[in-house]
């Protein structure tokens, strides 16, 4: 199987640097996957995320005339993510808001929003604040 730009390949890590992770490719090609390119989050050491000798699946981002072919675990990840759509049983919700008028049912949704609305100002405030509330008495110093 030719490695070919946006096709999703397994590979090896065969060694980690500061910069990015050396990934052994079928028919013995080797890639490299960027230090930006391991994972959604900031990665700061490689080994946290990967080890040599791992098996990971990686995206090949680009095939260069000189050889080098860069490649990503995170856009690898992405895709298997989006693969599948979320299943929704529609009768079973159905069944859930059936005697319910649609007043009552605005209502409860009002509701559950102002209360995670409510959760997220308070987790934003106490963030904001060093995670010190001012009814604490302390001061960050």
């Amino acid at each position: 199987m030719p490695i070919e730009e946006g096709k999703v390949v397994e590979g090896v890590v065969s060694s980690i640097t500061s910069f990015g992770a050396f990934i052994q490719l079928p028919e013995g090609k080797i890639g490299l996957v960027h230090i930006s390119e391991i994972a959604d989050t900031y990665v700061k050491d490689i080994k946290h995320f990967i080890k040599e000798k791992d098996k990971v699946k990686v995206k090949v981002l680009s095939v260069e005339k000189n050889g080098k072919i860069n490649l990503s675990i995170k856009q690898a990840q992405v895709i298997k993510k989006t693969n599948s759509p979320i299943e929704i049983d529609w009768e079973q919700e159905a069944r859930k808001n059936q005697g319910s008028s649609f007043e009552d049912r605005l209502s409860k949704f009002l509701k559950e929003s102002d209360e995670k609305l409510q959760q997220l100002k308070k987790n934003t405030d106490s963030k904001r604040n060093g995670g010190y509330r001012k009814s604490d008495g302390l001061q960050k110093g």
